[in-house]
């Protein structure tokens, strides 16, 4: 298992959607909805959506938020959200891959092109940048989980695959299909994660220089502001340096 690492840093401003607190949670109640509609609306017989109503709780939304978003999926009225993936390549050669959920694909599809080209861009064809990631479970604690030999013993335990850890907490890694029972595991010693989820992690990542940093941020910031995406990935790095004078 690894110790620290930077990856914190790839996946930019942690909680950066928590700040849009609106447009966090309409994401957030895309996810419950699509979850409860693709099995049974019951949290505890539908791993997703126990998943999805969890880090729903994780991110303050009130719980008749999330109940409206369970009851929609039964409504027939409700919008047929289709999971879709695109990639592409940002300023500096960074991988990027958006997962998006979208009751309109033309839409989406547009508007992720827009995004990319406007921000020093180019939007690839499914499967150009995701060969050089990894599909892994992603589990997320704050610092207060405890320090890191504690997290490193307890993730040992739970049977998980990687622990990386820093000021900002920790993230934990497991194999895709493991990651229900590992962030049980890890709940009974460690508490309630902040987040746990699918996630793509990057084989090698790129150090990106200041003069496309901020570039970047702001190709990245155009994709999670649009309404269909759930999340962005990347392969990048940025030195502390760099991240100070952007900030």
């Amino acid at each position: 298992m690894a110790g620290h690492s930077k990856y914190k840093n790839i996946m930019y401003r942690k909680g950066a959607q928590d700040k849009k607190r609106s447009a966090a949670f309409s994401k957030l109640s895309r996810e419950i909805t699509v979850a409860a509609k693709s099995g049974m609306p019951d949290p505890d017989m539908n791993p997703r959506l126990r998943l999805a109503v969890n880090n729903a709780r994780s991110a303050s939304m009130p719980k008749d938020n999330i109940q409206r978003a369970i009851d929609k999926a039964s409504m027939g009225d409700a919008e047929d959200y289709e999971e879709i993936r695109y990639e592409g390549y940002g300023p500096g050669g960074v991988a990027l891959i958006v997962e998006a959920l979208t009751d309109n694909r033309n839409r989406t599809a547009t508007n992720m092109r827009v995004a990319f080209s406007r921000n020093g861009g180019n939007l690839a064809a499914t499967g150009a940048v995701s060969h050089g990631f990894e599909r892994m479970g992603m589990i997320d604690y704050g610092p207060g989980a405890g320090d890191e030999d504690k997290v490193m013993e307890a993730a040992i335990e739970a049977g998980a695959d990687d622990v990386e850890s820093g000021e900002d907490g920790h993230t934990i890694w497991s194999g895709m299909d493991g990651m229900h029972e590992v962030a049980k595991a890890l709940e009974a010693s460690l508490g309630q994660a902040e987040s746990v989820k699918l996630a793509w992690k990057p084989n090698l990542t790129v150090e990106v220089a200041e003069g496309d940093a901020e570039t970047l941020l702001k190709l990245i910031d155009a994709l999670e502001d649009d309404d269909d995406v759930q999340a962005v990935w990347g392969n990048y790095e940025m030195s502390d340096e760099v991240m100070e004078k952007l900030s």
